[in-house]
């Protein structure tokens, strides 16, 4: 498994929208760690990716990530549960030649489990943002969390992700991502 940083990652937004969001768990937190992600990503120019599943039903993506998203961000509406199975993002994402993909948002059981399982067989290492995912019943998330470990994902929390991409206290935007997290 290669370890994510900044030449080799891409972070994938998984449906974060405005009429989804609300019904997850914890809400805030997933959001506000998602939020933390996508600035992060975009302070150290990591390419992103947004998926809306079926948003004239389900709404755009929330306010509080959409802010963030820098010019150049791939945004994808899908109505299958896997981005994986979205011509759109596959071309995206083989323009970009990453190889590993960071993964947030909901529902960690359907969409961005599916999504992380055909990552992996794709041949891309994975890494799941633990505290910033979820679903609608903690139960699901978990159990969610732990095929992903089984299907070869490392799931790890935000800072721990961020830490990794940076490697170093040296790092021109430690300042700037570490003050994220404060």
């Amino acid at each position: 498994m290669k370890y994510p940083t900044v030449e080799n990652a891409l972070l994938v937004v998984v449906d974060l929208q405005r009429k989804l969001v609300p019904a997850m768990s914890d809400p805030e937190s997933v959001v506000a760690r998602s939020a933390i992600m996508v600035r992060a990503a975009a302070e150290l120019g990591l390419d992103i990716a947004v998926t809306e599943q079926y948003p004239k039903g389900l709404g755009g993506t929330v306010a509080e990530i959409a802010t963030w998203l820098p010019d150049g961000t791939w945004v994808g509406e899908k109505t299958a549960f896997s981005v994986f199975r979205s011509e759109a993002f596959r071309t995206f994402l083989s323009a970009r030649r990453r190889e590993v993909l960071i993964f947030v948002g909901v529902e960690a059981h359907v969409c961005l489990l599916q999504s992380v399982l055909d990552a992996r067989a794709a041949g891309y290492d994975v890494v799941v943002t633990s505290d910033a995912v979820g679903s609608r019943r903690d139960a699901d998330r978990e159990l969610a969390l732990a095929a992903a470990r089984q299907a070869g994902a490392l799931v790890i929390g935000s800072e721990s992700v961020l830490f990794m991409l940076l490697r170093d206290a040296k790092h021109p935007h430690f300042k700037a991502v570490s003050a994220l997290i404060k």
